[in-house]
């Protein structure tokens, strides 16, 4: 009910749409008060982004918001997320699966309620409906809520043949 009357969509959970930002709130905002303030700021901050890119994979909304997340947990530098963007694009139009460890870790996460290890190789072969090493395509939903940056790069990535990148 939440979801749905700020978002106007009825998903699982508000991951991917809480924009990530300084929010000034009174006690008398409430839980509720902030969620409202955090999506509508992101709604504002999505509504700017052009999703026309020749260089992207066609997407839904939703899938942009779903690689954009991955895109954010990849990388802190902004100025990377194009290129970061790009190898999953272009994995994606190889039909490569993404192979991404922050989608394994969150997918581990979901499912246990902790994390607080190295990844491993164990990891990386455990199926969860998360793990992009053992999925094709996108998880079902986002993994964090990402940034305009990472929005903005996931729209329009940078114009490369590459399908690798190293952390």
């Amino acid at each position: 009910e939440l979801i749905r009357s700020v978002l106007g969509e009825s998903y699982p959970t508000l991951e991917g749409y809480l924009f990530p930002e300084t929010y000034y709130v009174t006690r008398a905002s409430g839980a509720r008060g902030l969620i409202k303030q955090m999506v509508g700021k992101f709604k504002e901050k999505f509504s700017k982004i052009d999703l026309r890119s020749d260089t992207a994979v066609s997407l839904t909304p939703r899938q942009v918001v779903i690689l954009a997340s991955i895109v954010e947990k990849e990388t802190a530098a902004p100025e990377e997320r194009p290129v970061i963007s790009s190898v999953f694009h272009n994995r994606l139009k190889k039909n490569m699966r993404l192979q991404t460890d922050p989608t394994v870790i969150y997918g581990i996460w979901e499912k246990t309620g902790e994390w607080d290890r190295n990844i491993s190789r164990q990891d990386l072969i455990t199926p969860t409906p998360y793990n992009t090493y053992t999925i094709n395509g996108l998880p079902p939903g986002p993994i964090a809520n990402p940034g305009k940056a990472a929005l903005e790069a996931t729209a329009n990535p940078s114009r490369t043949k590459e399908i690798f990148f190293v952390a």
